[in-house]
């Protein structure tokens, strides 16, 4: 039987939640907020701590906040970023496959994740963030992103960021999925993902769809090459979400797996060879 690592404080929130709702919906619409922008810190796995210990690491502070900044290898710089509740080392197969191709590894735990400060965190801030360690370390030959790794990526690239090759697995795309996917982990209704909508008009004068990877990708620069890499049976975020992407954004390609899901897809030997290509053209 399937192990269950559901942390158990997630398992609590998630018989709280709907009886919180009924009985207090206010109180239930700002503890949705709360929850949103703050991210569960998963126990770090033996495989990866080989990794993190075989890297050269430093720290930088972006906006009062501690990062922790891991590199391996040398040569042209490609930059891995992680996914929500994720970790830099979570791309523990993929550094040796590129230090031994001649390139430089570059990670760093986002805000409120991993060795990194904080409790919680935004797309603004961990796009703030992308770019300091970009102006620290150097700019990168291409940026292998994650699940929300890929959306603060192409948020920085929208806002600056000078990186012409983007690879993004498993990422989400679609405002109204980001929202469904926080409210089935809780068991929330549509009643606090409308609440949540309008919170982030009143907070950020913008739609929650104005800070989704469909809306940010008609705005970044010209010349993106941009590869996404998705499974189809992905339960976290739907196949449906680069297809979309690749609707508006048709210059990009779109790199099918099955049966790796959500994360096995990071340890997958093809798509390490498939990205290692890509950047290598």
């Amino acid at each position: 039987m399937k192990k269950d690592k559901t942390p158990l404080p997630l398992k609590i929130i998630r018989w709280v939640f709907p009886r919180l709702e009924k009985v207090f919906p206010y109180l239930a619409h700002k503890y949705f907020i709360r929850l949103f922008f703050t991210p569960f810190r998963y126990p770090v796995p033996e495989k990866e701590r080989k990794i993190e210990r075989d890297a050269r690491q430093s720290t930088l502070e972006v906006e009062g906040k501690r990062i922790h900044v891991y590199s391996w290898g040398t040569g042209p710089i490609i930059l891995t970023v992680h996914g929500w509740a994720g970790r830099a080392t979570q791309f523990r197969d993929f550094i040796p496959v590129f230090v031994e191709a001649g390139y430089s590894v570059v990670g760093f735990d986002g805000p409120a994740h991993g060795k990194s400060a904080g409790k919680s965190t935004t797309l603004i801030e961990f796009g703030s963030v992308l770019k300091e360690v970009v102006k620290t370390v150097g700019l990168p030959v291409a940026i292998v992103a994650h699940s929300f790794g890929g959306v603060a990526s192409l948020y920085s690239i929208m806002n600056g960021l000078s990186v012409h090759k983007l690879i993004n697995i498993s990422s989400p795309t679609i405002g109204d999925d980001i929202i469904n996917t926080y409210l089935k982990a809780i068991s929330g209704s549509s009643g606090t993902g409308q609440a949540f909508k309008e919170y982030m008009v009143k907070t950020f004068h913008k739609s929650f769809d104005e800070f989704s990877a469909l809306h940010i990708i008609k705005h970044v620069p010209p010349g993106l090459k941009l590869l996404l890499i998705h499974d189809d049976l992905d339960k976290e975020v739907a196949i449906s979400n680069p297809i979309e992407l690749k609707n508006v954004y048709p210059q990009a390609d779109l790199y099918k797996t099955t049966g790796l899901g959500h994360t096995r897809i990071l340890k997958d030997s093809t798509v390490i060879t498939r990205c290692l290509d890509f950047i290598r053209q």
